[in-house]
């Protein structure tokens, strides 16, 4: 199994960013998808995640300006980051999720300068 993100980097605040995340091995479509964040000095946290169905939750901080996607058709989750604030800055990882079993992607770091 493999989740390979990309799309990080570093934006100044209120630019935005867009995370892809390509899995294998895995049957994409069954699996609940997920982007959480560890920033320095503190504990990783979920995002946002998506359904297999397509439905999604976000964590409050981030309502109204991200927004997750999924492509069954091609293996991947996005998740479109916009007006983006120094607080934001951390390593976001990909999370695939059904029943009990969970993979985990590498991360890629996103950095939001004031």
């Amino acid at each position: 199994v493999q989740l390979v993100e990309s799309g990080g980097g570093l934006v100044q605040a209120g630019g935005s960013l867009r995370l892809s995340c390509g899995a294998s091995g895995i049957i994409f479509s069954i699996y609940r998808m997920g982007w959480y964040r560890q920033a320095p000095g503190k504990q990783r946290e979920l995002v946002a995640s998506i359904g297999s169905g397509g439905n999604s939750n976000y964590t409050d901080s981030v309502k109204g300006r991200f927004t997750i996607s999924r492509n069954n058709a091609k293996n991947t989750v996005y998740l479109q980051m916009n007006v983006l604030k120094p607080d934001d800055t951390a390593v976001y990882y990909c999370n695939a999720r059904v029943g009990t079993f969970a993979y985990w992607g590498q991360g890629t770091q996103v950095t939001v300068s004031s």
